[in-house]
């Protein structure tokens, strides 16, 4: 007989010791698929008395059912191979609450190598999981934070660029337009200046706020681009919609109203916008794109601020230089 049936079957001291721990042992014949043994732990934990284990169906009945076909399944495969093996799952009490349960299984051979018996322990890992679910969450929350501006609350400059390398390679496979909109708060250092930099801050995140409600597409995105630009990302838009979307900007902000005593443009603050459009090609580069878009906020800026300049780039050589 070996030492583990012994551990179960002969030895009262032993089996005096594996009752006394918080970890409940179990043993099932496998010829016949039914309870050997169940340690008396059990009915402590889920409520159900070792005499109500009967077989394997009672262990997987009383398994989570969103767990049960994967964890069945994958401990009857490992064990006829021979093979021990772990799996965590929530079992049911009898109260119909569930426990975290890891059990740790070791397949027993007899002295042909065949699958005599299945001898384990099963564990509460419920504080465990609980605090692998908070550290889950806690690490999701840090991360919408390490994409989210401090300031606006809108995206920040690192989710724009993890978004614009995504929707690029999409429009890229399937030939689609992506458009893109670079905004620039006009005269803002003479409004700081006048202001002060508290409420310098508030009118950014003032314009962030009015230019997201201009925003359609579930994929469109709104990014502080850093200091006081601003990015708009559109997937599948055209040179068209990219255009009322920068014309419904500029109309959000003139119905905001936010005063600026030093500005021409009806002594209110303004955008400078400059707009690209494009269906990427494999020869086409992102940098070249975002150059070009510049290059047409710098002639809004150029032209008067408070305007809207756009290019449509199809060949994609001027996207790799970057030409207007």
């Amino acid at each position: 007989m070996s030492d583990v049936n012994r551990l179960f079957d002969d030895n009262a001291v032993y089996k005096t010791l594996l009752e006394s721990t918080k970890a409940i042992p179990w043993k099932i014949d496998w010829a016949t698929m039914k309870f050997a043994y169940i340690g008396p732990q059990i009915e402590a934990l889920l409520g159900w008395s070792p005499e109500s284990w009967v077989s394997v169906e009672d262990w997987a009945m009383r398994m989570h059912p969103e767990d049960r076909e994967y964890v069945v399944n994958f401990c009857v495969t490992q064990s006829q191979s021979g093979v021990d093996h772990e799996a965590d799952y929530r079992a049911l009490t009898k109260d119909n609450g569930y426990v975290w349960i890891r059990d740790v299984v070791h397949v027993v051979r007899d002295d042909r190598g065949e699958v005599q018996a299945l001898v384990g322990f099963m564990f509460d890992i419920t504080e465990r999981k609980k605090t692998e679910e908070k550290l889950l969450s806690l690490q999701k929350e840090l991360e919408v934070l390490s994409f989210k501006d401090g300031l606006t609350n809108i995206a920040n400059r690192r989710r724009f660029d993890s978004s614009f390398e995504l929707e690029w390679e999409r429009a890229r496979s399937e030939s689609k337009p992506l458009s893109l909109l670079l905004f620039d708060v006009d005269f803002f250092k003479q409004y700081n200046d006048l202001y002060g930099h508290a409420q310098g801050d508030k009118c950014l995140i003032d314009i962030a706020q009015t230019l997201s409600l201009a925003l359609e597409g579930p994929r469109d995105l709104l990014a502080r681009y850093g200091g006081e630009e601003f990015v708009v990302l559109l997937p599948e838009a055209d040179a068209g919609a990219a255009r009322k979307i920068a014309e419904r900007c500029q109309r959000l902000l003139k119905k905001k109203s936010i005063v600026h005593a030093l500005s021409p443009h009806g002594r209110c603050v303004t955008v400078s916008i400059g707009a690209g459009t494009v269906v990427p090609d494999e020869q086409a580069e992102r940098a070249g794109f975002i150059k070009a878009v510049d290059q047409q906020l710098y002639a809004a800026k150029k032209n008067g601020r408070h305007r809207i300049e756009h290019v449509q780039l199809p060949e994609s050589e001027r996207l790799q230089e970057g030409l207007i």
